[in-house]
């Protein structure tokens, strides 16, 4: 996978939400790195690409990102300020018969808004303020959507930090059932519900295969 850029020739897309002021993402160059900056005003967007995925496939998620100062208002997991200075967004497909009515109503009305349905589940990797390092983090209007807290407190602020996840595990511990397809993967700097400002520097993004293949 390429470095994020915002550039259809490397299959990313900026992807705006209705309502939402849009963040601003460049490409740029941070402490001795290529990466992507992010700006956020009181504002919210994503850079996206589509994937298909499939779930034996999973393996390994490799990312880093360099991050100033975080969002003194934010309280994930809240309604009013659930803010990140960096967010790492992965979207699955699965069983949406399973969906509660509440889930089914919300993703056809994500389908009307945008043209688009919810995603069957969500995982993010966040910088938390005050959560525990490796919380699970739900969210307030639905189930399908937690993320992790890889990073919390400021103590590691002003430097690149280097992350590998294991995806499929990661999954199972926040959903509690085995990941379906991998729809979708994207990075996202956010102040809109706290109307505050966010920075951060983004590196390239790489998925791995699964390290070992499993023989009898």
């Amino acid at each position: 996978m390429p470095a994020p850029a915002p550039s259809p020739s490397a299959r990313w897309h900026h992807h705006t939400f209705p309502g939402k002021k849009a963040s601003a993402y460049r490409s740029a160059h941070k402490a001795g790195r290529s990466a992507l900056a992010a700006q956020a005003d009181g504002s919210a967007s994503m850079l996206r690409q589509r994937l298909d995925l499939p779930p034996e496939s999973l393996g390994a998620l490799r990312f880093s990102w360099y991050v100033p100062a975080l969002i003194d208002a934010a309280v994930l997991g809240t309604r009013e300020a659930d803010d990140s200075p960096v967010r790492i967004v992965l979207a699955f497909e699965g069983d949406r018969s399973r969906l509660s009515a509440r889930d089914a109503m919300l993703s056809e009305l994500s389908q009307t808004l945008t043209g688009e349905p919810m995603p069957y589940a969500t995982l993010m990797y966040v910088w938390c303020k005050d959560c525990a390092q490796g919380e699970v983090i739900g969210h307030v209007r639905t189930g399908r959507i937690r993320k992790i807290a890889v990073e919390s407190g400021s103590a590691r602020l002003n430097r690149w930090l280097d992350y590998e996840r294991d995806v499929r595990a990661d999954y199972e511990r926040a959903f509690g059932e085995p990941p379906g397809r991998l729809g979708g993967i994207g990075l996202m700097t956010d102040a809109d519900n706290t109307r505050s400002t966010a920075q951060a520097w983004y590196g390239p993004l790489t998925l791995l295969p699964p390290a070992v293949a499993r023989n009898p």
